[in-house]
């Protein structure tokens, strides 16, 4: 069996959909930005984001449809990301999926666009088996988790604050670097001296497993208004930083979880060279193996989301029509709350 599932993502600021095969062959796939909508805000706005997703997703399906060469009618599955996000992008791509499945009488899979992330590096990597360690890191998001099945996930630590993600977009408009945030800062970094400034690793050595990068990014701030600092060796050091504090928390977890069988990164995040450097160098240390998706898998796109719905189609785990959309959806529901961490968690 070799289902082919119509995956679609419009969980944040992304329009994506995505034709992929369950021996993950990806038949065709769109992505649309919005980086144009937002940046006059310097960052996203969820209302925004929401119309940009209902005047792009229908086209975009037409076009993949075509460009795959296939029908509606000859698609086994649809799946869409049903959360966490924002609710608006969230509910425009849910009941777009849900009128596809009803007209051509197709399976729906609401997919959590965390799994869609966890599962993301088994599309591109065949031999990735269960169980691993995740470094899930995102604008939203920054959690170790235990990926030991399709829908079996057993967080490990979280951050108590802020997402690793969203203190580099928060560096970036400290430093007048534009929208969006996270390759300006490290395009701007690749500049600089990552020694030059210097700045706290929130955490790291401590006991805790959890992340912090609240007072990293407060300290990039109070170091901006002195004056005494480029912009190039700002972005350096505070990119520095957040990659120790990384690397410090994820050796941490390592040590105390021997049966993984390959330490993972995924997410926006991961899509920084930098940090998937500094995560490469840990694993090989570790002796254990290392797996990055390519930088376009790493951030939001359809792909990793109908693959999801592929994982979840082969066990039967299909969704009906009243399945809801959720503007928070841990993979993990019954992890102890972290200090702090709040619904983040």
């Amino acid at each position: 069996m070799n289902p082919l599932i119509l995956g679609i993502e419009s969980s944040c600021d992304e329009t994506a959909v995505a034709l992929v095969r369950g021996d993950r062959t990806i038949v065709a796939q769109g992505i649309a930005s919005q980086d144009a909508a937002h940046r006059p805000f310097g960052g996203v706005v969820p209302e925004v984001a929401a119309r940009e997703h209902v005047a792009a997703l229908s086209p975009m399906v037409a076009r993949v449809l075509t460009e795959g060469g296939v029908t509606l009618s000859q698609v086994d599955a649809v799946a869409a990301t049903a959360g966490p996000g924002l609710i608006g992008g969230v509910m425009v791509g849910l009941v777009t999926a849900k009128a596809l499945s009803f007209a051509a009488r197709k399976p729906l899979i609401a997919v959590n666009h965390l799994e869609g992330h966890a599962l993301s590096p088994r599309l591109v990597d065949p031999g990735l088996g269960f169980p691993y360690l995740l470094l899930l890191v995102s604008g939203g998001h920054c959690q170790l988790l235990a990926v030991e099945g399709v829908g079996r996930y057993r967080r490990l630590a979280t951050t108590i604050d802020d997402a690793v993600g969203e203190a580099f977009d928060k560096t970036a408009k400290i430093l007048g670097l534009g929208f969006p945030g996270g390759p300006a800062v490290e395009r701007a970094a690749a500049g600089g001296n990552p020694a030059a400034v210097s700045l706290p690793r929130p955490l790291a050595g401590s006991d805790e497993p959890h992340f912090s990068f609240a007072g990293l990014k407060s300290a990039v701030l109070r170091a901006h208004a002195t004056g005494r600092h480029g912009v190039a060796d700002l972005a350096a050091s505070f990119q520095q930083a957040a990659v120790d504090c990384l690397v410090d928390r994820s050796r941490r977890v390592l040590a105390q979880e021997p049966a993984m069988t390959a330490f993972v990164v995924a997410g926006g995040v991961a899509s920084n060279a930098v940090v998937r450097a500094a995560l490469a160098g840990l694993a090989a240390d570790r002796g254990i193996g290392f797996v990055a998706p390519p930088p376009w898998l790493c951030t939001d796109n359809a792909a990793m989301i109908a693959w999801a719905g592929a994982e979840r189609l082969a066990l039967g785990l299909v969704d009906g029509l009243d399945s809801l959309a959720r503007p928070r959806w841990p993979l993990d529901p019954a992890a102890e709350a972290a200090r702090g961490a709040g619904v983040k968690a």
